[in-house]
């Protein structure tokens, strides 16, 4: 089940649009402190089911799914690098090299919040801060 919702979410996102283009949302995530709850809320109210997919941390990210088709995702914030944030929503905008796509960002007075990171079988993610305050991730999927 994981294999399958990481090749999806790696090959198409969450949009209508396959395979992804430069400078198109490409995912969303909830990051919450009670991911049972939010999956709870967004069962009975919108109708998402949901795949459980491991994390290499041991948790689990759950791949949130209208039918077949994966439309964002939930995982749980933890540890000491979240306190004091409040649950929010992290939109991904797909780029075609993000470690230059960074650089050229940091350049425009952005802030990378971590260091860039891979996730294999889904993309190469960066979290920036740009110049007027709002988070946003950015991604190169992995090809298939």
């Amino acid at each position: 089940m994981a294999q399958t919702a990481q090749a999806e979410i790696r090959d198409e996102g969450c949009g209508d649009a396959a395979p992804w283009s430069h400078g198109s949302f490409f995912w969303n995530e909830l990051v919450t402190r009670d991911p049972e709850a939010a999956r709870e809320f967004y069962a009975d109210t919108i109708g998402w089911s949901f795949d459980a997919m491991p994390m290499a941390d041991g948790g689990t990210y759950w791949v949130a799914k209208v039918g077949d088709k994966p439309v964002g995702g939930i995982f749980e914030m933890t540890g000491p690098g979240f306190d004091g944030v409040p649950e929010n929503w992290m939109p991904y905008l797909a780029v075609d090299d993000i470690d230059s796509r960074a650089k050229k960002a940091v350049a425009a007075g952005a802030t990378v919040m971590r260091p860039l990171f891979d996730i294999p079988g889904i993309g190469r993610i960066a979290i920036l801060k740009e110049p007027g305050g709002a988070a946003i991730g950015w991604i190169t999927p992995e090809r298939s």
